[in-house]
């Protein structure tokens, strides 16, 4: 699958402010503009987030990584090692970056590149990072398919796309942005150290 192939419908939800529901290699999450700040507000509000709690941006490769992280040496030799696939890694943010993106007081931000056709797809026709975060409420299981979404989230995200995710398991979180690298949550990728 290609940009091409992503419902026309999927990148006109998010050029308006909209939540679109895409299954991921790791479970099926909804994706808002990042950019847009009342569309990362209603990301929290759908799932009933707590505001304090950075959403991670998905990015189709490197390239788009570069324009909202700053990921280098030998971190970056690791992630792109593991990339595409269910690795997040939590780095400085990039210069230029809106306040409501990652944590502003460390200066970081998570991002990702998920190994999911549809998902990649939908990045490739958006052209740029997404935020995404698992389609269910704040406490509840991720739901692996749109039909599971849609239970959870109803007519709250406006489009759900087809496609069963992968895996099942939220990725593996690692914060890459001091001396030393930290798991934040366990998951599919066995981080060691060194």
């Amino acid at each position: 699958m290609t940009g091409r192939d992503v419902p026309a419908g999927a990148v006109a939800v998010l050029r308006g402010g909209g939540i679109v529901g895409v299954p991921t290699d790791t479970v099926y999450g909804i994706a808002a503009d990042p950019l847009r700040r009342e569309a990362v507000a209603s990301l929290f509000a759908v799932k009933g987030r707590p505001g304090i709690k950075p959403i991670a941006l998905l990015a189709a490769d490197l390239r788009q990584v570069d324009r909202v992280a700053l990921l280098h040496g030998d971190a970056r030799r690791r992630a792109g090692a593991c990339w595409p696939g269910p690795l997040t890694v939590v780095v400085r943010r990039a210069p230029g970056l809106p306040e409501w993106l990652g944590d502003p007081v460390r200066d970081t931000i998570g991002v990702r590149v998920p190994d999911h056709p549809v998902m990649l797809a939908l990045l490739d026709a958006w052209g740029a990072p997404l935020a995404a975060t698992s389609a269910n409420r704040s406490g509840d299981p991720p739901p692996s398919d749109a039909a599971g979404a849609r239970a959870a989230l109803g007519d709250a995200v406006p489009l759900y796309l087809p496609g069963l995710a992968g895996g099942g398991t939220s990725s593996t979180v690692v914060d890459l942005s001091g001396p030393q690298a930290v798991v934040l949550r366990e998951g599919p990728i066995e981080w060691e150290a060194g």
